[in-house]
């Protein structure tokens, strides 16, 4: 099958790549670096370092898109949210117009934040537009495309480094903190609950959306169905770091919990997704 995945020099696109790859697929990348890494390409890849808004420049056949490419952080969202906007919600039309001219099928990454107020912050609204574009194309135009919701990713190629600069999550923060010697910082009162999902279960349920037939009506939710406070995660931290923490102020945008909320893909699709996250930190 020849397949386009967009953001592919990123953390998810990349260990997505590689699983495509191992299956024989024939493989074409767009990315632009904005938070992707030029290291995390894969050889017998191809690769395209653009942005996405051109890709009605491309000339490729493609029978599925996994559209991954997104400006996918909440807090740098609210000092960039004109390049978010265009990332998130143009980028989507342009690939989902791409793909129409193609009659190919789209696979979108969606986001957890989808199940909070979408006024929160620019990032939330604009993937909440982001699959609203992609359910116009559906309505309107019969297409092929699903939409999968993140929960917390974690594993090999994560970003490590800071939020604003490099678009990290907790995980990664805090392995960069660790790195400099510097106290882990937890935002509020650390009671936020998440569900953090291995990168290896985030790929599997993408491979089983993409290669099988089932359709959602709404949105499949890649979870782990397990989840856990910022507390718990500082604990397993200072387990095997024997670091320490301070507490600073909460931050808009900063949701309470996100939770996988429908077990769709694990009854329809036969996703399984394993409890990884503590062996995970120990191996670090």
């Amino acid at each position: 099958m020849n397949i386009l995945v967009t953001g592919g020099n990123g953390f998810i696109g990349s260990n997505l790549i590689r699983r495509l790859l191992k299956e024989g697929h024939y493989i074409v990348s767009i990315d632009d670096l904005s938070t992707g890494k030029r290291n995390n390409s894969v050889l017998s890849a191809n690769y395209l370092f653009q942005d996405i808004l051109h890709i009605d420049k491309l000339d490729f056949q493609a029978d599925l898109i996994y559209h991954l490419a997104a400006l996918s952080r909440i807090q740098p969202s609210f000092n960039k949210p004109d390049k978010t906007f265009e990332t998130n919600v143009l980028g989507t039309e342009k690939i989902m117009e791409w793909a129409r001219l193609k009659n190919c099928k789209v696979v979108y990454a969606g986001s957890s934040s989808k199940h909070h107020d979408p006024y929160q912050s620019p990032y939330a609204m604009y993937k909440y537009l982001g699959e609203e574009v992609v359910k116009m194309y559906k309505t309107v135009y019969g297409m092929d495309a699903e939409i999968a919701r993140f929960y917390n990713v974690y594993g090999p190629n994560e970003i490590v480094g800071d939020q604003e600069n490099d678009g990290a999550a907790v995980i990664g923060i805090w392995r960069d903190q660790i790195a400099k010697k510097k106290p882990l910082t937890i935002v509020g009162d650390g009671n936020q609950r998440r569900d953090f999902t291995h990168v290896d279960d985030i790929v599997d349920g993408l491979w089983r959306i993409g290669m099988k037939k089932e359709k959602h009506e709404d949105a499949w939710e890649l979870g782990s169905g397990k989840n856990y406070s910022i507390n718990e995660l500082y604990g397993m931290f200072r387990n095997k770091f024997k670091t320490r923490y301070e507490h600073i102020a909460d931050q808009p945008g900063n949701y309470s919990a996100t939770l996988q909320l429908n077990d769709d893909a694990q009854r329809r699709l036969g996703y399984n997704p394993q409890d990884r996250l503590e062996k995970y930190i120990k191996s670090l």
